[in-house]
């Protein structure tokens, strides 16, 4: 070769070099960070080709498996590698060292090992998913130093030792634990901010220090030797305060004596006098019970909840009463009469029946839900909700008791303050924002719920019946619940898919009213037709709730919620699929939010 050749190809080759560098938007430190954490991820045996994923490539020009840059496309900022069978180590000093990662997910996979102390190398980390692995040994020390995380889930694994202190992180949304060993007790956490926290199935002890009681017994649950207001054990009284408990009783003992001895005398004055009053009373209420709707009057002059005449008249009152598992410590040892006795307001009413908030003697407000000529045995009643009391899960409202006569059937649900997704999407909000992200979480909560519902009952052809945007409850955290499920039989859907595809409709319906905002039967109009019109015409942007449009969401991401939900009216998937589908769109609105943060 010719000197002259030679120059060129020493000019050519450097111009090659110089293009591919500049090529690159990530450092070739950073791309070599990288490649060195898959390496130790080392992939099982769902191999997955053309990952990318090597010292050759870049990550945002070369779309890596599992890798978002930002919105310039030069920075790596999101890596969600999930249910992958990914069977290694998480190498964190190598990717958080040289990255600048606002979300990491690896969770469902087989990785095992301890969480090194390097996790405190990813400063700038929001979003942090390991659940669904086989981590093992104690949460790293480190851990409390990231104060921008947003979001960690670390459950459904082998960890043990004690929890965190996460109180120093004031952003702290959500904090997922349960089903480990952690042991020893409650840290301190913000749980006034918090929005998710669940530490169940752990081995936790003492007393569980969140006095805002924002979160109920199911965060705690499955730790025998922790103990609080919304568990079944209680907390014992520290000695220092019987001791001011029983000074204070010496002290005022005497006042109090006094005192009652004041009343007792008061009452026996007044006596003869209500004893006339009662009578007039109790005649009065009997006439006026006979119109009122809400409650009726026994002869006695007692009220009784409209809810329970037929029931009291047919007999059987006192064992009929059957009371399921509850963690609403009020309910426990709850009898049909304290039903009967309890002040009732009817608060709404369906085709199926109508339904009372009731406040027994214990304080704790209840539903009661009345279903009237409903054919089905008390046997298979009986069986079914049994059935239905042994599937839990955590985003579907339990029955805490039931009673079944001849007549009707009664139905005993926890309150929830915050009403129906019915009356926040259609009624007056208060100048509460009801914003894109918390009607995409009720999707994905529902659809979990529903998923898993149907799985677990297939077998036994219990599905929903009756899924409405008024049965989805808002409990007092603003979390969704599908209540009232399992107490319609569909037609023809007892043991075959029809019951289970009625429900797949009227989730799609649900996310119908999510998406534009509009009730089902409004000013004439049917909901389903028209969005199927106006999308038939091309006119798909009319559709959106306007809120939505002023917020600034995603029109993408609406558009395939949209879809999501005519594909469920028009085609009727499967839960499992619809499930799928909604998780993804939910976890892609979690990274663009991370990626558009500073």
């Amino acid at each position: 070769m010719g000197w002259i050749q030679m120059q060129h190809v020493i000019i050519i080759s450097c111009v090659f070099v110089s293009l591919f560098s500049l090529g690159k938007t990530e450092s070739e430190d950073v791309i070599e960070a990288l490649v060195d954490f898959m390496d130790k991820l080392v992939p099982g045996t769902m191999q997955k080709p053309n990952w990318g994923w090597n010292i050759s490539s870049d990550p945002c020009k070369n779309s890596w498996y599992g890798v978002t840059c930002d919105t310039s496309n030069t920075t790596v900022k999101n890596i969600a590698l999930e249910q992958l069978n990914l069977s290694g180590t998480v190498d964190f000093e190598s990717v958080c060292e040289e990255t600048s990662l606002l979300l990491l997910s690896l969770k469902n996979n087989n990785l095992s090992g301890s969480l090194p102390q390097e996790v405190s190398n990813c400063k700038g980390i929001r979003l942090l998913y390991l659940n669904g692995n086989r981590f093992s040994g104690n949460l790293p020390d480190s851990f409390s130093q990231l104060t921008s995380l947003v979001r960690i889930d670390v459950s459904n694994n082998e960890l043990n030792g004690s929890l965190l202190d996460m109180s120093r992180n004031t952003g702290l949304l959500s904090f997922l634990a349960q089903n480990n060993n952690f042991a020893g007790e409650l840290p301190k956490f913000n749980y006034g901010l918090l929005e998710d926290f669940d530490v169940s199935n752990n081995d936790l002890t003492g007393q569980i220090p969140d006095d805002t009681g924002r979160f109920g017994a199911r965060s705690f649950a499955g730790n025998p030797r922790l103990c609080g207001k919304v568990l079944p054990n209680a907390c014992p009284l520290e000695k220092k305060k019987k001791n001011k408990l029983h000074d204070y009783i010496i002290i005022s003992g005497f006042s109090v004596l006094g005192l009652i001895v004041f009343v007792l005398v008061g009452l026996l004055i007044l006596k003869k006098k209500g004893n006339l009053e009662d009578t007039n009373i109790g005649k009065r209420r009997v006439e006026s019970g006979k119109d009122s709707g809400v409650s009726s009057e026994s002869k006695g002059g007692q009220t009784r909840s409209e809810f329970s005449i037929t029931s009291a008249e047919n007999g059987g009152v006192s064992a009929s009463l059957v009371v399921l598992s509850s963690p609403v410590e009020a309910v426990n040892g709850l009898r049909f009469e304290d039903l009967l006795r309890a002040p009732a307001e009817l608060i709404g009413r369906g085709k199926h029946g109508s339904i009372y908030k009731v406040l027994p003697d214990g304080g704790i407000p209840l539903v009661v839900k009345r279903i009237k000529d409903w054919e089905i045995s008390r046997v298979e009643f009986k069986k079914r909700m049994q059935r239905v009391d042994e599937v839990k899960h955590p985003k579907v409202l339990p029955v805490v008791a039931y009673y079944c006569s001849k007549q009707e059937k009664l139905l005993v649900y926890e309150f929830q303050q915050n009403g129906s997704l019915s009356k926040l999407l259609h009624e007056s909000q208060n100048g509460q924002i009801f914003d894109w992200g918390s009607r995409l979480t009720i999707a994905c909560n529902t659809a979990e719920a529903l998923a898993f519902m149907h799985k677990e009952l297939k077998e036994d052809g219990i599905a929903h019946g009756n899924l409405i945007s008024s049965n989805i409850l808002l409990t007092k955290d603003m979390d969704s619940c599908v209540s009232e499920y399992g107490l319609m039989v569909v037609d023809n859907g007892s043991k075959n898919s029809n019951a289970f595809n009625v429900d797949v409709y009227g989730f799609g319906v649900v996310l119908l009213e999510l998406v534009t905002g509009k009730a089902v039967q409004s000013n004439g109009y049917d909901l389903t037709k028209w969005v199927n019109s106006v999308v038939k015409e091309e006119w798909t942007g009319e559709v959106f709730d306007k809120v939505l449009v002023v917020e600034g969401a995603s029109e993408e991401r609406m558009v395939r919620l949209l879809q999501i939900a005519l594909k469920c009216i028009n085609d009727v998937p499967s839960m499992d699929q619809v499930v799928t589908m909604v998780v993804s769109l939910k976890e892609e609105e979690e990274r663009s939010m991370a990626s558009s943060d500073p």
